[in-house]
C-alpha cells in the first residue's frame, strides 16, 4: 500500500515535471509568443552570440530532462521504475523522492 502511494507521488510529480519542461521548451522555440529574440542590429554581437549560445544549452539540457522524465514515466507505466539501469539493484527511495526521474543507484550515478 505504501509503495502504491510512493508511486503515486512520484508519477505525479513527474508528470508535473514533463508539463513544465514542455512549457520552458515552448517559450523558449516561441511557439507560445514568448519565444527567446535576439536584437541582430546590436551594437555588441559578441554579446548577442553568447546569449544565443547559452539559450542553446538550456534548451538542450531542458529536452535531456524531458527525455529522462518521459523514460521514468514510461518505466512506471510499464516494469522496472526504481532499478539501476546499470546493476539493477533498487534505487534507494530517498534518491527516487530527491530524484524521481533518476536512472542510476548512487553507486552508479
Amino acid at each position: 500500500m505504501a509503495g502504491d502511494i510512493l508511486l503515486g507521488t512520484l508519477r505525479a510529480q513527474l508528470e508535473d515535471e514533463r508539463a513544465q519542461l514542455r512549457r520552458q521548451l515552448t517559450d523558449m522555440d516561441g511557439d507560445g509568443g514568448h519565444g527567446l529574440t535576439f536584437d541582430e542590429n546590436f551594437a555588441d554581437s559578441g554579446q548577442v552570440a553568447a546569449e544565443q549560445g547559452e539559450a542553446k544549452m538550456l534548451a538542450s539540457s531542458l529536452r535531456e530532462q524531458l527525455v529522462d522524465v518521459e523514460h521514468a514515466l514510461a518505466k512506471l507505466a510499464g516494469d522496472g521504475y526504481g532499478s539501476c539501469e546499470v546493476c539493477g539493484s533498487t534505487i534507494a527511495t530517498l534518491r527516487l523522492e530527491a530524484m524521481p526521474a533518476t536512472r542510476y543507484c548512487i553507486a552508479h550515478a
